[in-house]
C-alpha cells in the first residue's frame, strides 16, 4: 500500500514538473513548431516515373502492352485514330491510348465467344458475343458523358473565379494558375495541362486551342475561341470572361430545362411496362376470377 502511495505521488510531482516547465517555455516551444514547419522539407525518397502512376494503371499498361503483340494485325489505322479521340475526351482512363484500348476490347470479345462456345447454344453465343463487341463501347461512352458532364457543371463556377482573378489584377496565366490550384476537377486537369504546355514554350493561343480539341465540348470550345479572339484583338480579358461566365450559366439552365421537359417522356417507358400492367391486374384481377367461375 505504502509502494502504491509513494508511485502516486512521484507521478504527482513528475506531471506538475513537466507541466510548469512546459507553462514556462510554451511559446518558445510553439515558435520552434512554426519555423520547423516553415523552414524543413520532407525529403520524399525518388520514385521512377512508372512507379508514379497508379497500380491500376501500371497493370492495365503492363497487359495490354503484353497483348498488343498478338492483336496489333486487327488494328487499322484510321480504327485506332478514331479510338484516339474518344479517349482523349475521355482522360485516357488507367492511361489506355487506341492500340491498348482496341486490344483490350478484342481480349473482352474472344473471351466472351469463348464463353458462348462452352454454352453449346447458338442463341447464347450470340449474345455474348454481341455483349462483348458493345460493353467496351458502352463504357467508353459513359466515361465520355460523365466527364463532359463535371466539365459542364464546373465551367461556370471556374470562369466566375478566373473573372474575379483577373478583376483583382492578376494576369490570365496567372489567374488560371490560382484556379486550377484551388478549384480541382477534370476542367482543370486540362487547363493545368495546358499551362505546362505553355510554360514550355507553347504559344497560348495553341495550348487552349489543342485543349478545346481534346475536351471535344462545346462550352469549353466558344470559351477559349473568346479569348483567343481577346488576345488577337486587344480586347479586354475581364470584360471577356464575364460574358462567358454569363453565358455558361445561361447555357446550363437551358440545359436544365431540356433534361426537365424530357423527364415525362422518359417515364413513360416504366409507367407503361412496370406500373400499368400491376394497376391493371389489381384492379381485373378480382372481375376475372368472378368471370371464370360463373362460367
Amino acid at each position: 500500500m505504502e509502494l502504491i502511495i509513494i508511485s502516486l505521488l512521484a507521478v504527482m510531482v513528475t506531471s506538475f514538473v513537466l507541466g510548469y516547465l512546459y507553462n514556462i517555455n510554451r511559446e518558445k516551444i510553439i515558435t520552434r513548431e512554426r519555423l520547423v514547419a516553415y523552414t524543413v522539407k520532407e525529403e520524399k525518397a525518388y520514385l521512377p516515373p512508372e512507379l508514379q502512376l497508379g497500380f491500376k494503371t501500371r497493370v492495365v499498361g503492363r497487359v495490354m502492352g503484353t497483348l498488343s503483340g498478338v492483336f496489333k494485325t486487327l488494328i487499322s489505322k484510321n480504327e485506332k485514330d478514331v479510338y484516339n479521340a474518344k479517349l482523349r475526351t475521355a482522360g485516357n482512363p488507367y492511361g489506355l491510348n487506341g492500340d491498348s484500348y482496341l486490344v483490350l476490347k478484342y481480349v473482352i470479345i474472344t473471351i466472351s465467344i469463348i464463353i458462348g462456345i462452352f454454352t453449346k447454344n447458338i442463341l447464347y453465343l450470340l449474345l455474348f458475343a454481341a455483349a462483348g463487341f458493345l460493353i467496351p463501347d458502352l463504357w467508353l461512352k459513359s466515361i465520355v458523358n460523365r466527364r463532359e458532364d463535371e466539365v459542364l457543371k464546373g465551367l461556370p463556377n471556374f470562369l466566375d473565379l478566373l473573372s474575379i482573378s483577373v478583376q483583382a489584377g492578376l494576369g490570365f496565366d496567372a489567374a488560371l494558375q490560382k484556379v486550377v490550384e484551388k478549384n480541382p476537377g477534370p476542367l482543370s486537369s486540362e487547363f493545368g495541362k495546358a499551362l505546362q504546355e505553355m510554360g514550355m514554350g507553347k504559344p497560348r493561343r495553341e495550348a487552349l486551342k489543342d485543349m478545346a480539341e481534346r475536351l471535344n465540348i462545346s462550352g469549353v470550345t466558344v470559351f477559349t475561341t473568346a479569348i483567343i479572339q481577346a488576345e488577337l484583338l486587344g480586347v479586354s480579358i475581364g470584360n471577356v470572361l464575364q460574358i462567358q461566365s454569363q453565358q455558361a450559366r445561361e447555357s446550363r439552365r437551358m440545359q436544365a430545362e431540356e433534361k426537365a421537359m424530357k423527364a415525362p417522356i422518359k417515364m413513360l417507358i416504366p409507367l407503361v411496362v412496370f406500373i400499368f400492367p400491376v394497376i391493371f391486374i389489381i384492379l381485373l384481377g378480382p372481375a376475372f376470377v368472378n368471370l371464370m367461375e360463373t362460367l
